[in-house]
């Protein structure tokens, strides 16, 4: 298995709410889709590191110390070469759509300024696209002040103020600055026009006070005020704006273990992992995500008829998803085959999602604008579909490539479904039939109670009449079904520490689950568990817990989906739902040590 060149983790996010960037901690952009999040790769070197395409900047530094940080409050990333003899850094960005307003240039772009803090640095560019998932080769010519890049179904222009070479499917420069002296490239559609000094540091001072406004508004205070902001303003980068729907991931195919199979694309909307986010955009005061994101949610349930049940996930413009594809010709990051567009998780039947839509719904209408006519509609055919179907098999929150199973976790959140339509209607006064629902939630809890628990030792297990855990069960007290301490629920908890839990990670299951090898500790879960710790009332173990997941994210604080043993990233990166639960433990935990803590939105 060959060592990737550049570590998961070694990376930093930029975008502009329509697309999303990569950029290592050597400065090289290993990973962009263009035009949208979803689209193929321009540049893919993080999965191939031969064919997929990459923009590197190398300052000529002998053994330069590498770091990486945003600018503060931003999703501003700026990269430092840090030598004896010469210092220099890049600022990376790419302008949101109300920058590019306040701008007053509305061309998509990604800007690279390079500037020499000390001493005097010769620098070597490269930029190679390679067009759909690394496919295509682009045409390459000159253009007034840079290079068009031309190919069958896309064409990009690249602009700089030094020089550039015209090379074989790229281009590049060689450039000298000294201390103060500063360099740009701007890569962004065709027709864009040319920027000159002015222009590209009107954009910087936009997108910077744009993230800033954004940002500004947080109304967490606690104790990881950074951290939180920073999973915020992570969060913010998977939503879209011209659409409201909010990705799972920004990748694709990123493995769960070097060398394994488990390779997913995550640049997608799951009704669950949005549905979450909402909820953590509403913990920090964050309202018109929410908001964008229901209309997006109420089309897709219209989209659907009377009858039929949403689907799993879509496509971030509310379409349906792609198929499940290979790309045989990739390698795969640490050659891990196959490389996956598409997910087939489209077909399955995955209950728990209506409760972590509605779940999101009600506490959005608790603490916003109440719910509309229309809405409660599209809320009544979702609760109908709950009762008709609680007492099927599913594949799952982890989304089993196994037969169907009865999931204590989709049972469950069938029961918050049921809960949380029957809370609203009574606090909107709401038409409903109140009996008939409460019946179907009181019927699940009996089932859940008969039917889901170790027949040696009573605490609850992943499927009905297994005896197997799940780390899913985290959720059990998080959502309100059991009571944190219930001696049954502390017997659940106890078990998920001995058999799930290893020097601090936490797997999903011990289980099989239809795949071959082995995966990673899931963060998400780390978080889940030191919650759950916490409302048990062990603070000390749930802050430790806390501390030892926040160490598991990377210099810049952020997340990807799993870990190896050893605690490094692993997955797609950044994950949506490992940055809201850790949000959602730091701001519950704030309340448990601090008790003068009082938290503007408080569920």
């Amino acid at each position: 298995m060959a060592e990737p060149r550049r570590t998961i983790g070694e990376h930093g996010i930029i975008g502009d709410l329509e697309t999303a960037a990569l950029v290592a901690r050597d400065g090289t952009i290993d990973y962009l889709c263009w035009p949208s999040l979803d689209s193929p790769t321009i540049f893919a070197d993080l999965l191939d590191g031969e064919r997929g395409g990459a923009f590197s900047i190398e300052p000529e530094i002998d053994q330069p110390r590498h770091l990486h940080l945003y600018v503060p409050d931003t999703n501003v990333l700026l990269t430092r070469w840090m030598g004896a003899e010469g210092s220099a850094e890049v600022v990376d960005l790419m302008p949101q759509p109300e920058a590019r307003r306040r701008a007053k240039n509305d061309a998509r772009c990604l800007i690279r300024r390079v500037t020499v803090t000390s001493g005097t640095v010769a620098f070597a560019m490269r930029c190679t696209p390679r067009f759909d998932y690394a496919r295509e080769v682009p045409e390459v010519a000159h253009i007034e002040g840079g290079v068009r890049f031309s190919g069958q179904h896309l064409s990009l222009c690249l602009f700089a103020s030094v020089p550039l070479d015209r090379q074989h499917g790229g281009a590049g420069a060689r450039f000298t600055l000294s201390k103060g002296e500063s360099a740009w490239l701007v890569l962004g559609d065709e027709g864009m026009p040319r920027p000159d000094d002015a222009a590209v540091l009107a954009q910087i001072t936009a997108t910077t006070q744009e993230w800033r406004s954004w940002s500004g508004k947080a109304t967490y205070k606690g104790r990881w005020r950074e951290q939180v902001l920073r999973s915020a303003l992570t969060l913010k980068l998977l939503t879209s704006a011209r659409h409201g729907s909010i990705a799972a991931a920004a990748t694709f195919s990123l493995p769960e273990a070097e060398g394994g199979e488990r390779n997913w694309d995550y640049r997608a909307t799951w009704i669950r992992d949005a549905s979450f986010t909402v909820y953590a955009f509403l913990r920090l005061g964050f309202t018109e995500e929410a908001e964008h994101f229901y209309r997006w949610v109420g089309a897709r349930i219209l989209a659907s008829g009377r009858g039929n049940a949403l689907q799993i996930l879509y496509a971030l413009d509310g379409e349906d998803a792609g198929d499940e594809q290979e790309l045989p010709h990739l390698r795969g990051y640490a050659d891990s085959r196959p490389v996956r567009i598409g997910n087939a998780a489209r077909e399955q039947t995955q209950l728990d999602i209506f409760g972590a839509l509605l779940d999101s719904a009600y506490l959005s209408n608790k603490y916003g604008p109440a719910i509309p006519h229309e809405g409660w509609q599209h809320v009544c055919r979702l609760v109908e579909h709950v009762i008709e179907h609680w007492q099927e098999p599913d594949a799952g929150i982890w989304e089993m490539r196994s037969a169907p199973r009865h999931f204590l976790h989709s049972r469950v959140m069938c029961w918050v479904a049921l809960d949380r339509a029957i809370r609203l209607a009574k606090k909107r006064s709401l038409p409903a039939p109140l009996v008939a629902w409460a019946e179907a939630r009181d019927a699940i809890v009996d089932d859940v109670w008969k039917n889901f628990r170790h027949p040696e030792h009573g605490y609850f297990v992943q499927e009905r009449g297994g005896t197997a855990l799940d780390a899913a069960l985290l959720m059990l007290p998080l959502v309100r079904f059991v009571s944190s301490t219930d001696p049954v629920w502390l017997k659940t908890l106890e078990a998920i520490g001995a058999q799930l839990c290893d020097d601090g990670l936490v797997y999903r299951y011990r289980s099989d689950d239809g795949l071959a090898g082995p995966e990673g500790a899931f963060t998400t879960c780390t978080f889940w568990y030191a919650e759950c710790l916490a409302r048990a009332g062990r603070l000390d173990d749930a802050q430790m817990l806390l501390a030892k997941g926040v160490a598991y994210g990377n210099d810049l604080g952020l997340f990807a989906e799993e870990t190896d043993i050893r605690g490094l990233a692993l997955g797609n990166f950044p994950q949506a739902l490992t940055h809201l639960a850790f949000i959602s433990a730091a701001h519950f935990l704030d309340r448990k040590l601090d008790p003068s803590h009082r938290p503007v939105w408080q569920p």
